[in-house]
């Protein structure tokens, strides 16, 4: 469910009339997603996406988010492009909301992945890193080892309800996360959030990514790392090496990784699998009976992590 905030065409017609976007026809719900309110709406032009911020996203990012579309969009990345308003501002307010339009991508998300989309994906992602350099915009990652802390503390007194033992093994792992974390591989814009539902496909042709209201500013493997989460582990969480082999040999065409950023690729994935773990450990706690969102299990990133811990070096991943 990912429609938080109801709107009526009356107030939507009023918020339409700053953008040249020509005749409403109709408008929907979309049911995908999780953190905002997001309504397919078309018009005597063109189909649009109407995204309504919810409290999760600081509006404050939104300069951050809605830009760096933009700036992808411009250097060949395909992706959703911000519509400015009249004004030139890439977004305005409806129903109390932070509120923007957004050009519609066509293709649709992968139920099932095969190696040969990974590969794809890997240059995608290669791609954005190298079109996003110079992005002049930053954004630190909230959800990097400060953000971990700030989200154990406030899970970890009842972490032994969800599993026994929890609130010990997943301390001792993330004082070693802080202890051994790298400090000095390359960094740009990363995605953060390229799970399946936020990368489309027209056959097995990779049409764009969507969904960059997680990105921000660390390490380009840390990226790289989160897909090995994402889109390498089978329903019976089972690590499938022949989609990271192609996944990562896709991003070595296009961008080759250090040898600094091989060697820590098993750290960064256990750190990826940790930080998927926590938000949804956080909300899995928190999140009331009856609620309208459904709450994904903690356990599977927590078997992602227990498989990376054993992980010894970067070709387990396929790697030569």
């Amino acid at each position: 469910m990912a429609v938080y905030t109801d709107i009526n065409e009356v107030d939507l017609k009023d918020f339409l009339q700053a953008y040249d976007t020509g005749e409403l026809l109709s408008f929907k719900g979309i049911a995908e997603g999780v953190e905002n309110s997001n309504f397919l709406l078309h018009t005597d032009r063109f189909p649009l996406i109407l995204t309504l911020y919810e409290k999760r996203v600081d509006e404050n990012d939104l300069p951050f988010y809605l830009g760096l579309m933009q700036h992808l969009a411009e250097r060949g990345i395909s992706c959703p492009l911000p519509l400015p308003r009249s004004d030139g501002a890439l977004y305005g307010q409806l129903c109390g909301r932070p509120a923007a339009l957004i050009s519609f991508l066509e293709g649709m998300w992968l139920r099932k992945s095969e190696a040969r989309h990974c590969r794809e994906l890997g240059v995608a992602l290669a791609r954005m890193h190298i079109a996003g350099q110079d992005f002049p915009l930053r954004r630190e990652n909230a959800l990097s080892l400060k953000g971990w802390v700030d989200l154990w503390d406030k899970s970890a007194a009842r972490a032994d309800e969800v599993q026994s033992g929890l609130e010990s093994e997943i301390s001792e792992e993330l004082a070693l996360l802080e202890d051994r974390w790298p400090v000095d591989l390359p960094e740009g814009v990363i995605h953060a959030d390229l799970f399946p539902d936020n990368v489309f496909f027209i056959g097995d042709t990779l049409s764009g990514v969507i969904d960059f209201y997680f990105a921000c500013n660390d390490f380009l493997a840390y990226d790289l790392a989160v897909c090995l989460n994402a889109w390498c582990f089978e329903k019976d969480r089972s690590f499938n090496v022949t989609k990271a082999k192609a996944l990562i040999e896709g991003y070595q065409s296009v961008r080759p990784l250090s040898a600094a950023e091989i060697e820590a690729l098993p750290l960064l994935a256990r750190g990826s699998a940790l930080r998927f773990f926590l938000t949804r450990l956080y909300d899995w706690l928190t999140t009331p009976e009856g609620a309208l969102v459904v709450k994904k299990d903690p356990l599977e990133y927590l078997r992602y992590l227990r498989f990376h811990r054993s992980v010894k070096s970067a070709g387990e991943y396929g790697l030569s």
